[in-house]
């Protein structure tokens, strides 16, 4: 958890130093210990990015087969780790969503357990330790709000799930939960439509388009859930374009040290937004969530912001 140096009640929940770089590392870490423990040889999962990353990981270490699908323009350390961790790797031209429908129409054949998010428990039980950690972290106080960039969710699923049991164990001091707030870009922003209509579900969101990969989900699995925890918890949720969170990406870089993945960036920008329109003072302590390490989206993020590597004696040495 590290404090800002500009805004002293904001807190930002670091995922990349997690392994394999991102929060995914927390859910798929249990769900495939998980499954080793009930012999499951087969996993297969569609993902955004970071997700195939995590699994052929963990699947690795575990000696279980990993079946990975995923859009053909993920940053290249999504697909690099994926094949250096020896699974096997199908680049769809598409979206998550059709590597989904791929999973789903193959898995009986090939006999492969689909460990999709919220298609078993054990990745949201992973998922829920960012919430007991964000809780301890702050003396066992809850924040004021929580931004949470929104691809499928299940990290915010996880962490009000989190936030009940500590209730249940008496380790939170009794007060208010956080406002969850959700952000997702512009160009993909399923749930937040779904929230501003007053929609019980969403909708899927055509031609999805985003740098910010792990964004780019035309339709979250358990859209339902999320848009019933804003509602709970008198939430909101935001979507940015692509500018906006580039801006906010370089801004914290040079100010604040930080190389943040461009979904934490866009929690930053979101931030920004409710901080100018009054919603949020600087006297209220938050949590922003960089979901992943910059360093993993170094490809996408250079032609975002239109830089190229420099041609041999090119440029003068500084």
């Amino acid at each position: 958890m590290l404090r800002s140096r500009r805004y002293p009640q904001l807190f930002l929940k670091e995922e990349g130093a997690n392994p394999t770089g991102s929060f995914k590392a927390r859910g798929l870490a249990l769900a495939v210990t998980m499954a080793k423990h009930y012999g499951i040889a087969k996993l297969a999962v569609p993902s955004a990015g970071n997700a195939a990353g995590a699994l052929a990981a963990y699947a690795a270490a575990a000696g279980i087969e990993a079946n990975i699908f995923m859009p053909k323009d993920v940053p290249f350390a999504n697909y690099v780790e994926a094949k250096l961790y020896g699974a096997n790797v199908t680049l769809v031209d598409g979206l998550i969503s059709e590597c989904g429908r791929m999973v789903a129409e193959r898995k009986e054949k090939e006999g492969w357990f689909d460990i999709s998010t919220l298609k078993e428990p054990f990745r949201v039980e992973g998922k829920k330790t960012m919430g007991y950690e964000l809780v301890e972290q702050l003396g066992w106080e809850y924040p004021a709000a929580v931004f949470y960039p929104t691809g499928g969710g299940v990290g915010m699923i996880g962490m009000w799930k989190a936030f009940q049991e500590l209730e249940e164990l008496g380790w939170v001091r009794p007060g208010k939960r956080p406002r969850m707030i959700s952000v997702q870009a512009a160009g993909c922003a399923p749930v937040t439509r779904a929230f501003e209509r007053h929609e019980k579900s969403s909708q899927i969101w055509q031609d999805a388009a985003t740098f910010a990969s792990g964004l780019r989900v035309p339709k979250p699995y358990g859209d339902y859930i999320l848009l019933e925890i804003l509602e709970e918890s008198n939430g909101i949720a935001l979507a940015f374009s692509d500018e906006q969170i580039l801006a906010s990406l370089k801004d914290w870089a040079k100010n604040e040290g930080l190389f943040l993945s461009p979904e934490g960036a866009a929690a930053t920008a979101a931030y920004d937004h409710l901080l100018k329109n009054g919603e949020l003072t600087p006297n209220d302590k938050v949590v922003l969530f960089n979901t992943g390490s910059g360093l993993k989206y170094t490809d996408v993020t250079a032609e975002a912001a239109g830089i190229e590597r420099p041609k041999s004696g090119s440029t003068p040495l500084a």
